[in-house]
């Protein structure tokens, strides 16, 4: 497989559709793509019943046109296999391919993933549509790689169909080997829910108290359709692989229930995501404290970087979002389009693409707005689109390649992610103290990756960064421990939140004084815990001996007790009656240090935190920063590259200590410079 997302030049292109638009049209719009400077397109992954129309007819007119014509204008072409619609004849000649509700209605066609990846029947028509635009496009000099599906899991990511509850009987019977060990791992004494056959294995279903399924069942159920996902993906992958060798392969996406992580280094050469910053602005809580808006859409990019430090944008924002009947998103101010495309370029994206060219005129999608609008005449979108172009004509070549740099990383896993999503007593918290840390990193202007541990994860993962921050991982192995553990021996430091090591991989909780599996890295105990909601006050931590120095003891509260004299109280609770006990620990061990933090993370304690390290931006040396602009930084051997964007509608001033030069524009820049409004710097 190959690793590179683009060569030599930053690739820049958009999404387009030929089957919706007449065919007079199509050179028009490919002028009108080069010379906004685009390189690349994608198309036809909605286009099944295009290229068979009827089972086994296949006809591919319409696309040899359209993608003979983009190649004569110096367009390289990206088609997606088309199954993530499936066409009328198909489901309604095989209705066992369609997906099914937990309460076993089925879901029609009408829309688009529609179907469920374990029908076999599905599985062999998607093969058959795979390979016959593997055989017809492998050698086309205009088609340079492929996208399997199209997001995979978006929608709807669990499945209920005849097939995939025999898919699941039959994964957890290669897991288990024996029902002992299923009940055992299930925890099925409890109520009376031991399994004494295979055939009475299902995914959940219903039960009397409404959709809540043994615990332990549940996140098995999230382990199996990732593997599911993957081993379908799987099949389209294995024949491009075949047949198309000397094209790339790769899939759009980071949706729920899909270890994407696994699902790139098995089956793709590069990953690529679907960047939309407004949802980050339109599910923002009201309620939130300086909220950042689409800027927190830099941390999605941040967990893509994980899965490939460079990665395709394969749809990127251009307008105003929405369907017909759901997100109404507004469209951008002049120069926020530019701004989120060098969002995700500052966060390592080499190729990127715009959805789409021209919004459609029909169907759900009538409000997804493209770069050009309906009437078809220049606007104001295609104009800033022209200007990225420019830039990146020249810029793009020195940026590609380079992989971002970052001495702090926010740690994610798939089993807390999963296991969270039904646990409401760990899974809420990891987003919120993600989103907390995050903000106040970024205030700091200090970049940060996320880090996924993974059971491939390894010492020379973690020791590149200074600091580790794992919120709330009630999951964890001793395996874990004792990596994490190196970690710090040797000089990292780790900091954990409230909640922290009390589940084994079943999900179920250890016999051992809490934080568990992490007992011996924190030197603490947790000799009481308590939600706070409801009837209960908020609470509040008292750092050091400063009775103003006060924060907020978020959502819940590990009451401390110190087992360790390397152990030093860094803040304790100041209400309720715990009041004066531990709240806040550090632990020195070997070279390094291990913070435990017993409620869950708000910005303003992560800034405490921050301070007591004496964490500062790696730019802090020549570079000073308004809080309203975001730093990213990428590297290679030869050079290094600032990112500089400004998320404020109003100019901000920069402070550079030492000349500097602008990528973009190519000017030399020194002293204070004004940064207008949602305007980007890049440089060197």
């Amino acid at each position: 497989m190959r690793n590179h997302v683009a060569n030599e030049q930053f690739e820049l292109g958009v999404c387009y559709y030929p089957e919706h638009w007449p065919e007079e049209m199509w050179a028009g719009d490919y002028r009108r793509m080069v010379e906004t400077g685009f390189t690349i397109v994608r198309m036809a992954e909605f286009a099944w019943s295009i290229f068979e129309p009827e089972e086994g007819n296949f006809q591919f007119e319409l696309f040899d046109k359209a993608i003979d014509l983009a190649h004569s204008y110096g367009l390289k072409v990206i088609l997606g296999t088309p199954t993530a619609t499936p066409p009328a004849w198909l489901t309604n000649r095989y209705p066992e391919v369609l997906n099914v509700t937990d309460e076993g209605v089925t879901l029609q066609h009408g829309m688009r993933r529609h179907y469920n990846y374990s029908s076999p029947k599905y599985r062999e028509l998607c093969a058959g549509i795979t390979r016959q635009l593997a055989q017809h496009y492998a050698n086309h000099p205009g088609v340079v790689g492929w996208q399997i599906d199209n997001e995979l899991n978006c929608e709807i990511n669990v499945f209920y169909s005849e097939s995939d509850h025999q898919a699941f009987r039959e994964w957890v019977q290669a897991k288990y080997e024996t029902l002992d060990q299923l009940n055992d791992a299930w925890g099925t004494v409890f109520w009376n829910q031991t399994y004494t056959s295979w055939s009475q294995i299902f995914l959940p279903r219903p039960t009397p108290t409404s959709k809540q399924p043994n615990p332990h069942q549940a996140l098995d159920e999230k382990r199996f359709i990732s593997d599911n996902t993957i081993s379908f993906a799987k099949i389209q992958a294995d024949i491009l692989r075949e047949l198309a060798p000397s094209q790339w392969v790769t899939t759009n996406g980071l949706f729920g229930h899909l270890d994407s992580h696994e699902l790139n280094e098995k089956l793709l050469d590069f990953f690529s995501y679907d960047s939309y910053p407004q949802f980050a602005s339109i599910h923002t809580d009201p309620e939130e404290a300086e909220p950042l808006r689409d800027r927190s859409w830099s941390l999605s990019l941040s967990a893509v970087r994980s899965i490939s430090p460079n990665f395709c944008i394969m749809e990127q924002q251009s307008g105003p979002g929405g369907w017909v009947n759901r997100m109404n998103m507004p469209s951008p101010k002049p120069g926020k389009m530019r701004l989120w495309t060098y969002q995700s370029i500052a966060h390592g994206a080499d190729k990127l693409l715009y959805f789409r060219w021209r919004t459609a005129t029909m169907g759900h999608e009538i409000y997804w707005h493209g770069l050009n609008d309906y009437h078809n005449q220049p606007n104001r979108r295609v104009r800033e689109a022209a200007q990225i172009g420019r830039e990146l004509a020249e810029a793009g070549k020195h940026i590609v390649g380079t992989r971002n740099q970052a001495d702090v990383a926010i740690l994610r896993d798939y089993d807390n992610e999963w296991d969270g999503e039904y646990d409401v007593w760990h899974g809420p918290f990891m987003w919120q103290s993600n989103k907390e840390w995050f903000k106040a990193l970024q205030k700091r202007h200090i970049p940060n990756d996320v880090l996924y541990m993974r059971s491939k994860t390894t010492l020379k993962d973690l020791i590149p960064y200074q600091v580790l921050i794992y919120p709330h991982p009630a999951i964890m192995s001793d395996e874990t421990a004792r990596l994490l553990d190196q970690y710090v021996q040797q000089g990292g430091t780790l900091i954990f939140g409230c909640r922290t090591g009390y589940k084994d991989t079943r999900g179920q909780c250890y016999m051992r004084l809490f934080p568990g599996a992490a007992k011996d890295l924190c030197g603490i105990t947790v000799e009481e815990f308590t939600m706070v909601q409801g009837t209960r006050l908020p609470t509040s931590i008292c750092w050091g001996n400063d009775p103003e120095a006060l924060t907020g003891a978020d959502a819940f509260n590990d009451i401390l007790h110190v087992e360790e004299d390397t152990v030093e109280v860094m803040g304790t609770y100041a209400s309720d009656y715990y009041a004066g006990k531990p709240a806040v620990t550090r632990n020195r061990r070997g070279k390094g240090e291990v913070w435990y933090y017993g409620a869950v993370f708000n910005a303003e304690a992560a800034q405490k935190i921050i301070d007591s390290l004496n964490l500062s931006s790696p730019a802090a040396e020549w570079l000073e920063l308004p809080p309203e602009v975001e730093l990213q930084i990428r590297n290679n051997d030869k050079s290094g590259y600032a990112f500089l964007l400004n998320y404020s509608e109003e100019a901000v001033t920069i402070t550079l200590k030492e000349e500097k030069t602008d990528l973009l524009t190519g000017e030399t820049l020194s002293g204070s410079c004004k940064l207008e409004g949602f305007g980007v710097r890049v440089l060197y």
